[in-house]
């Protein structure tokens, strides 16, 4: 039986999940636990054994890709699955750089949530058709400097939300943080991306197709 834990901070996602599991005809899946955030995460895996660990990008306080190194470490057995409303394109290659056995967005069909899972679980990679062809074109043709590979999944995250029109105090209201915080990861994309002002984050998350 495969024990499974799921992080993410909304409950319906969570119950969602755990029902598409739970109906799995084969019961494949024993042990279906659950966190809200990375910071309950990383104490149930000091506790308890999990085979797959389904993470959650966006998470309130440290994202999934950042707390990914920290899992590693406190529970090696397991596999993480990083579960994304985001496309591919955007996260994928740098969550299974940092560690993830693989990468599904939330737009995924039941069957293949579950064909992951069973794959992962046996010490195998979930690589989607879509993924397959952006590491082959990233092979062939080389990726160039995007900025998912320059950026933090948080500062990802803040530009988009900058990009949404959204001001620093909601920002940090929505990810769980300080205003000083969101400030910090301000300041780190501009130097990234050497630009001057908020302004210009919005027109290069836009130009990029980060809204």
């Amino acid at each position: 039986m495969i024990r499974i834990i799921i992080t993410d901070d909304h409950p319906i996602v969570r119950q969602g999940i755990r029902q598409i599991l739970e109906d799995d005809r084969d019961q494949r899946f024993g042990v279906i636990d659950e966190a809200s955030d990375s910071a309950g995460l990383l104490e149930k895996v000091l506790r308890n054994e999990y085979d797959v660990i389904l993470l959650d990008i966006s998470l309130p306080g440290r994202s999934g890709l950042d707390i990914l190194p920290d899992l590693k470490k406190r529970s090696p057995g397991s596999k993480v699955i990083m579960l994304s409303m985001y496309p591919e394109e955007q996260y994928a290659l740098k969550a299974l750089k940092t560690g993830a056995a693989g990468y599904l967005t939330k737009s995924s069909a039941p069957e293949e949530l579950i064909s992951a899972v069973i794959k992962v679980s046996n010490g195998d990679r979930y690589i989607t058709s879509g993924l397959a062809e952006i590491i082959t074109h990233n092979y062939f043709y080389g990726s160039g400097e995007q900025p998912q590979d320059i950026l933090s999944a948080r500062e990802l995250e803040v530009i988009k939300l900058l990009a949404a029109g959204h001001k620093l105090n909601r920002i940090a209201e929505l990810l769980a943080v300080s205003p000083k915080t969101v400030s910090t990861y301000r300041s780190r994309i501009l130097e990234k991306l050497r630009l001057k002002t908020t302004s210009e984050i919005i027109r290069y998350a836009l130009n990029n197709n980060l809204d």
